[in-house]
């Protein structure tokens, strides 16, 4: 999320420097924040115009200023806050950037300088709050299934041990803008991820090239998906990607008898 004003964003939209005045909940300027985006504990004493704090206002600049730099704590600010109006039982339909900005100390701009809407802060959100995606080589074929699938295990656990992230989630569900954000910019990277090992690993001869490459990606994720999300009590034990891996590429049928 580093970054500059008047650079793009992390999405590639123009960075904004001020709210948007046509939407009602970004017409509040930023409070204090003439050092940047650090979360203000007061408005700064005022400075000539043409000048900065400690110089005299005739004083030539030292080098062309820049713009302020992002601040890695208001983003850290912003994420708590809202984790903090959640776990207070507030529901995400009543979260509203206002409020947001005023928990975490900083102004709407702050805000949607890095997130265009609650949608796309809330997604960031629920990212922050699940464990990160492992990285994969990006050559191998089954070593990178087995790598993704272990992660898909992992979330389930996360899932599980968290109130706070089922009940986010059981609330994303109800609404259909949150959840298609949440699918197009984390699970469908996720899938189109996934579809590339397989066809890496059919690529390698590790896997049958008669099978459509769909097929055989949810038959590796399928079993995963039951066992954490439609099977909340299945046990998720630590072999359970290799177990999964490893019946699939033996298939089902009982051995030949001799």
């Amino acid at each position: 999320m580093q970054g500059q004003d008047g650079e793009r964003d992390r999405h590639g939209k123009p960075d904004r420097a001020e709210p948007d005045r046509g939407n009602p909940d970004r017409g509040e300027p930023d409070r204090g924040e003439a050092n940047g985006d650090e979360p203000s504990a007061g408005m700064p004493a005022a400075v000539p115009a043409g000048a900065s704090a400690g110089r005299p206002a005739d004083a030539p600049d030292a080098e062309p200023r820049r713009g302020r730099p992002r601040s890695a704590a208001a983003e850290r600010a912003i994420l708590d806050a809202v984790i903090a109006l959640l776990e207070a039982g507030e529901p995400l339909a009543g979260l509203s950037i206002e409020r947001i900005a005023r928990t975490a100390g900083v102004g709407k701009a702050t805000i949607y300088r890095r997130w265009s809407g609650k949608e796309e802060l809330f997604v960031d959100v629920v990212r922050d709050m699940e464990p990160d995606d492992p990285p994969v080589s990006g050559t191998e074929g089954l070593a990178d299934l087995r790598v993704m699938l272990e992660s898909l295990r992992t979330r389930g656990l996360a899932q599980r041990s968290s109130v706070l992230l089922v009940n986010i989630f059981a609330q994303m569900k109800s609404h259909p803008k949150l959840w298609n954000e949440y699918h197009g910019t984390v699970i469908a990277p996720r899938r189109v991820a996934m579809l590339e090992a397989v066809r890496r690993a059919v690529a390698a001869g590790e896997l049958r090239d008669d099978l459509d490459v769909e097929l055989i990606d949810d038959l590796f994720v399928g079993p995963m998906l039951v066992r954490t999300v439609h099977r909340p009590d299945a046990p998720l034990p630590d072999d359970l990607a290799d177990r999964i891996i490893t019946a699939l590429l033996q298939g089902l049928a009982p051995a030949a008898r001799v």
